[in-house]
């Protein structure tokens, strides 16, 4: 292997790595891997920052492999590797990249290259190698996904390593530990001990020696050698070697980088039932694994393809293909460093009625038009005349144009006088009108129509009151009849002319000056009121209708023939007061508003609330029936995001237009109240006190701690200091000397104060001269062991003044004085028992207290006996001059583990007993060169720590002459067994146009004979299918695959044992989108 290798550039440069591989006697292509550091592979992070390319020259037979690293960063140095292989041959090569330009810090911008380091995790106190040494296997893969890891093999091998046992070594008395790890920037110290003051030590970085610059720093301190490594980067995470003479110690020092964070949060959305949704969300990184949750449960990719997972760059997308009721929930994506919330909301479709279908007159060979206007574009509907469907024919024209229904009926004729109504299809109502025939008898004089006003409703009724909502448009579209053209006048109020129009049988009109009055000044300003006149109708529009326009409008129409008037009451809802927020929780907050000022004529039913998060610009609606009080309390919110409320108000004619937004709000809760919170140190007017941060911080920042304090018996607090501590500890003076005080501490955030934690007593103001501490002598840190009747004597010195108060406990429960004796002195405390018993085994503990400062120790003794007699001694198998036998262990094991057994036998004739075996572990054995036709006698004894047991199990036995072998007996084993599918078929769907196979195994004897199904249609003759079978692998190829041969595919066997089957669904798609 050749290398062209250029180990110093700038930022910015190019660089290429050759590796050459004479290919002359290998048989086939080698494998090559780039590494950089000890484990990570290259190839996955190929991109615009780094290429691999390979050559292969036939004439010389030379593979030529090429890594290029473009526009290189500081972040790119570090140790590298190059490895080939070829069946048992191997080669690899180390080589380092060094980046002129200054070593990687915390702050600086990751490359591409800039591998994150394994260790990704947001505790800093917690050992990422010490969890995965105590982890379970099954517990790897949630382990590897909390912290980051994305090479969870190589690190599995590493650990491996890291499990064995060391040696003992001459040369170091401490070695360094198997592996540590350091947050990116920081300095890190390696430490080791040797046994020879004056030896040389030398540090190697991945195999190669470290040499001493301003980032790695040697030192020598007796007989300590310590390694600092200042601003780690990235180039830093490797393997590092102290070698002194020919021993050595290794470690691995592993670089951390901040895990992935949510930058962008997924929003709420509320769709309507069979529509597409979209939650998106985007992440610090570039290609980082994400979790998706619903309600909790992790989501998957599952055979019917309800939920598609899409990755685009750092955008994170969720599909859902067709919303039903059963998708509403709370949606979340988590990454190992944040998780993101959202909830969705899926509501029925309702058609609603934008255009009712009016009740026609027509004359004879007139046209006949009804039309209606629904919500929904894909709403088809049926036509019905008296009940009967109508068909469409020369006459009757039926047409669908958006969410416009028609039917036209040309040359009307009396026949066609009826009840016409118009059904929805999928919806249970209807819409109905009646058409009316109207006869024309002609006449030579000139006929002149009295005008008419076709209004469903007219006069001073509820039912001729018009409600429109504030802020909305109000347009009042009149129908008129009369011949010649009428004029129309439109009045309001007290008969006050508003416009004059005069319709014609062109559509033209002729506008007025409108005659201006105080109160109705609010018509004509900024252009507001609009009037268009078509054939038969006249339409009256104010734009942005408000409170002062309502009132009672009047239309009155005048031709020679007469005049017809109708009077039309329009009301003006106003929407409600934008709501207040009252209060806030840790997922709630409770809203109050106003009812509006004007109810339209029609009592306020209800309300419909929405909120919206600040930054988004979807409302969600929180209830769909009317709620019919003031204050409501929203929840299911998320903590710590900023949200804003708005309302509707509802009568019996519909919803007003909704209110102005809340004040933006964020639900927060307190934190829970801090905890261990302790007397650190007191004098005669001081006491310094610490606790820990709550376990409960939620979303809002901790503003920090409150201390207060009270004399006993009083509920008077006094705050320590004004204001409120960031840290954890404080320190309170002047202090009354020798009061009994008692002291609380509150954590403060956004939301308030948390719940107080409080000393468990009073503390006396004095000094405490030295505090307690308890020495547990080398001997009595690991277990006691003594025998029964022996005399326990532990003496355990402390230190404490002035003079603590000393209590022991064993098991959590109190000495009992008629057993075991305690003595106390100013320095030790002695605990005696004369004669040991069984029962005496336990934890010791031992607390010394002054005031509320305190120390505790454990001591653990072990009371160990003979153990009892081995039972149920028997035989259990008589061959030749040989005897098995067999016993069960004793029930007591003298409260000690028991170590074996000493089996011995005896001929009755003589009594004299011989040993077998000696410290036997087993319960069962075989007793050889016994002779024919003696009485023998057997007994064992079970031996543990202490000694025998007293009494032994005893066997008697005689053994005869002439015995006859007898062998046993088999029952020949039957081997059959039905045919089981040990690994099913599995849904696929593959590309048309390429060949496509589904594999399944099965097992069974003897071997079942195998049929391919299509659609339940057997297939094994067809030339289009090839049928594989080895070793119980079930294969069936489809030889370029199209449309038609999508479908289910089902595998069965069959034997003379039963029968199983597998199937899958196969799906092809298209070749070319």
């Amino acid at each position: 292997m050749s290398w062209h290798v250029s180990l110093l550039l700038c930022p910015g440069e190019n660089i290429n790595f050759v590796a050459k591989v004479n290919a002359a006697s290998l048989l086939k292509k080698p494998t090559i891997k780039w590494f950089k550091g000890k484990w990570m592979d290259l190839a996955s992070k190929s991109g615009k920052n780094l290429q691999l390319k390979e050559l292969y020259d036939r004439n010389s037979k030379v593979y030529t492999f090429e890594m290029q690293i473009i526009a290189a960063k500081p972040s790119f140095a570090g140790a590298y590797r190059c490895e080939v292989s070829s069946r048992d041959k191997f080669d690899s090569c180390n080589f380092d990249l060094t980046v002129h330009g200054g070593s990687v810090d915390g702050s600086e911008e990751a490359g591409e290259l800039d591998f994150s380091a394994l260790l990704k995790k947001s505790e800093p106190d917690e050992d990422v190698w010490e969890i995965l040494q105590k982890a379970k296997a099954s517990e790897y893969e949630k382990i590897a996904f909390q912290y980051g890891i994305t090479d969870l093999r190589g690190m599995l091998k590493r650990l491996k390593k890291m499990k064995k046992e060391e040696k003992k070594s001459e040369a170091f008395l401490k070695k360094l530990d198997p592996a540590y790890q350091v947050e990116k920037g920081h300095k890190m110290k390696l430490c080791i001990e040797v046994a020879n003051e004056d030896v040389d030590v030398k540090w190697l970085k991945n195999g190669q020696e470290i040499q001493s610059t301003g980032r790695y720093i040697f030192e020598s301190v007796g007989n300590k050698r310590y390694l600092t490594i200042n601003h780690c980067s990235l180039s830093d995470d490797a393997t590092y070697t102290c070698v002194v003479g020919e021993e050595k110690c290794t470690t691995e020092l592993f670089v951390k980088e901040p895990p992935v964070t949510i930058t962008s949060n997924l929003e709420d959305q509320m769709v309507m039932k069979g529509e597409r949704v979209e939650l998106e969300c985007e992440v610090s990184e570039e290609g980082a694994t994400v979790k998706w949750e619903k309600d909790g449960v992790e989501l998957t990719r599952d055979e019917s393809f309800k939920y598609r997972f899409k990755k685009d760059g750092r955008k994170h997308v969720l599909i859902i293909n067709e919303a039903t009721k059963e998708d509403c929930g709370h949606y979340t994506v988590k990454t190992n460093g944040g998780e993101s919330m959202a909830e969705l909301m899926v509501s029925e479709k309702e058609l609603e009625v934008y255009q009712n279908i009016a009740d026609l007159t027509v004359k004879a060979k007139d046209e006949a038009v009804f039309k209606c206007e629904v919500s929904d574009e894909t709403v088809k509907g049926i036509w019905y005349k008296n009940g009967v469907e109508v068909k469409a024919d020369t006459r009757t024209h039926i047409t669908h144009i958006g969410r416009i229904h028609k039917l036209t009926i040309d040359d009307v004729k009396p026949e066609d006088q009826g009840d016409y109504t118009f059904v929805p299809e999928g919806y249970a109502f209807n819409l109905s009108a009646k058409l009316n025939f109207l006869e024309v008898k002609i006449d030579y004089v000139p006929r002149q129509d009295p005008p008419k006003i076709h209004l469903d409703c007219m006069g001073h009724t509820a039912d001729s009151t018009i409600v429109v909502v504030a802020g909305n448009k109000l347009r009042l579209d009149v129908p008129i009849t009369g011949d010649p053209a009428p004029t129309v006048v439109w009045t309001k109020g007290e008969k006050v002319k508003l416009l004059v129009f005069l319709i014609s049988h062109a559509g033209l009109h002729i506008a007025f000056i409108p005659i201006l009055a105080a109160q109705n000044q609010i018509l004509c300003e900024h252009g507001r009121l609009h009037v268009e006149s078509t054939k038969g109708h006249c339409i009256f529009t104010i734009e942005g209708a408000d409170k002062q326009d309502e009132g009672l409008y009047s239309v009155i129409v005048r031709n020679p023939a007469g005049e017809d008037k109708a009077d039309i009451n329009v009301k003006v809802v106003d929407p409600p007061s934008a709501p207040r927020i009252l209060s806030v929780g840790e997922d709630s907050c409770v809203v109050q508003w106003d009812p509006p000022k004007s109810d339209g004529g029609n009592p306020i039913i209800g309300y419909v609330l929405e909120r919206k998060k600040k930054k988004s610009y979807r409302w969600m609606r929180l209830n769909f029936d009317p709620y019919t009080d003031t204050t409501y309390e929203a929840k299911r919110m998320i903590e710590g995001v900023e949200y804003e409320m708005r309302v509707y108000a509802v009568n019996a004619i519909g919803m007003s237009c909704h209110s102005a937004a809340s004040q933006p709000f964020i639900p927060v809760a307190p934190t829970s109240e801090p905890i261990g919170l302790c007397v650190d140190d007191i004098s005669d007017t001081t006491i310094s006190l610490k606790w820990r941060t709550p376990e409960h911080l939620g979303s809002s920042e901790l503003d920090g701690y409150g201390v207060e304090y009270c004399k006993e018996g009083s509920d008077e607090w006094v705050p320590a200091f004004e204001g409120l501590t960031e840290r954890t500890s404080v320190i309170i003076r002047d202090l009354p000397t020798g009061e009994k005080m008692q002291f609380r501490v509150r954590a403060y955030n956004m939301a308030g104060p948390s719940a107080p934690t409080s000393l468990a007593q009073a503390v006396t103001i004095r000094e405490i001269m030295q505090k307690p501490k308890i020495w547990i002598p080398r001997n009595l840190r690991q277990t006691l062991i003594k025998k029964v009747e022996e005399t326990i004597n532990l003496v355990i010195p402390f230190q404490g003044k002035p003079r603590p108060v000393i209590t022991w406990s064993k098991d959590g429960e109190p000495l009992n004085p008629k057993q075991v004796s305690v003595r106390n002195s100013d320095t030790d405390t002695i605990l005696f028992i004369r004669k040991s018993e069984r029962k005496d085994s336990g934890k010791y503990e031992v607390k010394l207290q002054i005031e509320n400062v305190e120390d505790t120790a454990s001591i653990s003794i072990q009371i160990v006996d003979l153990p009892g007699s081995p039972e149920k001694l028997k035989i259990m198998d008589v061959w030749g001059f040989n005897v098995a036998l067999e016993w069960k262990p004793p029930k007591d094991n003298g409260n000690c583990e028991i170590t074996g057994y000493m089996v011995q036998k005896a001929d009755k004739k003589t009594m004299e007993w011989y040993t077998v075996y000696e410290l036997y572990r087993r319960t069962n054995c075989v007793v050889a060169d016994l002779i024919m036709g003696n009485e023998y006698i057997f007994r064992i004894y079970a031996v543990n720590m202490v000694g025998l047991s007293l009494e032994p199990s005893l066997h008697l036995f005689i053994c005869s002459s002439g015995f006859e072998y007898k062998p046993p007996t088999y029952k020949e084993h039957d081997f059959s067994e039905a045919p089981k599918f040990t690994h099913p078929l599995v849904s696929r769907s593959v590309i048309a146009g390429y060949n496509a196979t589904l594999s399944c195994s099965v097992r069974g004897i003897p071997k079942p004979k195998v049929t391919w199904y299509k659609n339940k249609m057997d297939i094994s003759n067809e030339a289009k299918y090839r049928m594989f079978s080895k070793q119980g692998v079930l294969t069936l190829e489809i030889r370029k695959p199209c449309s038609f041969d999508g479908g289910v595919y089902m595998c069965k066997a069959v034997n003379a044992s039963g029968e199983d089957a597998v199937e899958c669904k196969l799906e092809i798609r298209r070749k070319y989108p």
